[in-house]
């Protein structure tokens, strides 16, 4: 087996960036490489099918509740509120699989832990949880849309 070492780099790179992921596992025909780290906290990432992407759709909309009262500025489409951001480029997806019940909606109740969507990255299904409790006021991304590092999902207050 011939491993690519920069491909190697840029993989363990992508496992410290992200705190929520802690393995990747990539597979090239009968070849297979599996990175893991030793995290302090439990991981929740998810060996599930990928869902099946929605035809291409904005990035970033806001599509599940209404603009907050602006002030002067129109240019921050971003309600008030504690920002949920995306520890990681891929897919964002309100739900376990296509047809399956949403994790949350506005206007739920979450508490710190609890799982607000998956963000999917090279195959792998990553659960991004609440870290803050409080009510969901909006979510901001469009289901089955990519997603930037440090993108704002979704808004509790």
């Amino acid at each position: 087996m011939k491993i690519d070492i920069k491909k190697l780099k840029e993989l363990i790179q992508l496992i410290d960036d992200s705190p929520s992921v802690s393995e990747i596992e990539i597979k090239e025909g009968e070849e297979t490489i599996r990175l893991s780290c030793a995290v302090p906290t439990a991981s929740h990432v998810a060996y599930t099918p990928a869902p099946i992407a929605a035809p291409s759709a904005p990035a970033v909309t806001n599509t599940t509740a209404p603009p907050a009262a602006s002030s002067d500025d129109d240019s921050n489409p971003v309600p008030n509120g504690h920002a949920v951001k995306s520890p990681m480029v891929g897919n964002f997806y309100r739900s376990p699989s296509p047809g399956a019940p949403t994790y949350i909606e506005v206007g739920q109740q979450v508490s710190t832990g609890d799982t607000l969507c998956i963000i999917e990255a090279m195959k792998m299904m990553n659960h991004i949880e609440a870290d803050k409790s409080g009510t969901v006021k909006a979510i901001l991304v469009e289901d089955g849309s990519p997603v930037e590092f440090d993108q704002p999902l979704v808004i509790i207050e």
